[in-house]
């Protein structure tokens, strides 16, 4: 039987070219997707026939599982209920994208134990599984049609090149593919990131799209410190809590990225790139920190939800930050633990400010305690 493809960009409906794809999947044929890193080959991870013809089409050995595709970061606890601080923080964080999580998932409440049994061995051999979000419309579409998940692997042979453009799959598959969806040459063009999670512990078992260096900050612990300009109230606490944390740790301030701690801060009405305050400037300069490169930035969405913490100046900025992202709830807290305010010392002379550090700084010593050190990724 000739495999079909359909050439996704000259498709006139897009959503006849989903309809296809999850008809193809229901009815247990291989479907091969465009992601953002190589070309896929899926199945639905519900039938173990499919999976059975997925593996003999790949010639894959049967100790290599196949990974599952998920639909979105929300869906990690079904899979892995007993996910840390660190597992969650590289989900939300790397996905939609071409990072592989490989966790544990041996817990009985995970979904991945009420996978039929045939397909156990063939997405968690050994009581782990490797998830993946791709970034690409295609396969997020069908999979939104679907129930379950889809058991994702690379659409060549085992042990030959990745295929990257539509044609490349064909010719490395051929028949055993039901249907080709191809919509050109992949983005990176090179695997995704493979990375096991062992409770605060972080290993790359393949090189991929994202390198070392990045999946290191990706891991990071970030707290974010807000106020309304970002120049004076929040680039104190950062630059504060940057300090006491270096101490805490027994590093440089310098060190303190590549210990996986990250502190950022942002304005709610911050205009980029504005300097901070002469006076802040001045008053940190006395306590041996630099504020002079400081550079404002308004909070995004991006800060939001890559922050693990997020601590305000006063409870008026917490409130606007839940409205307009109410998942940040649970993270976002007033700077001061007895919830007084930390008020905006802008427009008065420099020993307000001076005030103003010194209670910035008796709640950062408190946080800065406070601190988990197992929230931390481990540091080799």
């Amino acid at each position: 039987m000739t495999v079909r493809v359909i050439d996704v960009k000259a498709a006139e409906d897009r959503r006849d070219v989903i309809h296809r794809a999850v008809q193809a999947l229901a009815e247990g044929q291989i479907v091969a997707f465009p992601t953002e890193t190589v070309y896929g080959v899926a199945v639905s991870a519900l039938n173990g026939s499919a999976i059975d013809r997925l593996m003999e089409a790949k010639g894959r050995p049967k100790n290599q599982p196949f990974a599952l595709a998920i639909r979105s970061k929300d869906e990690l606890e079904d899979y892995v209920p007993q996910a840390t601080p660190l597992m969650k923080r590289l989900a939300t964080r790397c996905w939609p994208g071409p990072v592989t999580l490989v966790l544990p998932c041996d817990d009985p409440r995970s979904v991945v134990q009420s996978l039929p049994p045939s397909v156990l061995p063939s997405v968690s051999p050994s009581g782990f599984v490797g998830l993946r979000i791709p970034s690409h419309d295609l396969i997020q579409e069908a999979m939104r049609l679907l129930p379950g998940p889809l058991a994702l692997t690379s659409a060549n042979r085992s042990g030959q090149p990745d295929a990257v453009r539509g044609a490349e799959v064909t010719e490395a598959l051929g028949d055993a593919l039901g249907l080709v969806l191809d919509c050109g040459k992949c983005r990176y063009a090179q695997p995704s990131t493979v990375v096991r999670v062992v409770g605060n512990k972080v290993e790359i078992l393949r090189s991929g799209v994202v390198s070392e260096k990045v999946l290191k900050r990706l891991s990071s612990y970030c707290v974010v410190f807000v106020c309304t300009g970002n120049t004076c109230r929040s680039p104190m606490a950062e630059v504060l809590m940057q300090k006491h944390a270096a101490e805490r740790f027994g590093c440089k301030i310098e060190e303190l990225d590549g210990r996986g701690f990250i502190v950022a801060s942002a304005g709610l009405a911050a205009f980029p790139g504005g300097r901070a305050a002469p006076e802040a400037i001045k008053v940190m300069g006395d306590r041996g920190l630099d504020l002079s490169e400081h550079a404002s930035q308004p909070l995004s969405d991006r800060l939001v939800e890559h922050a693990d913490l997020i601590l305000t100046m006063t409870s008026s900025h917490r409130d606007a930050i839940v409205a307009q992202w109410p998942d940040a709830a649970e993270y976002t807290h007033n700077l001061c633990l007895d919830g007084f305010d930390v008020a905006d010392p802008i427009g008065h002379p420099e020993v307000v400010y001076q005030q103003c550090a010194d209670q910035i700084e008796a709640e950062v010593v408190a946080r800065v305690r406070a601190i988990d050190l197992d929230q931390l990724p481990a540091t080799s």
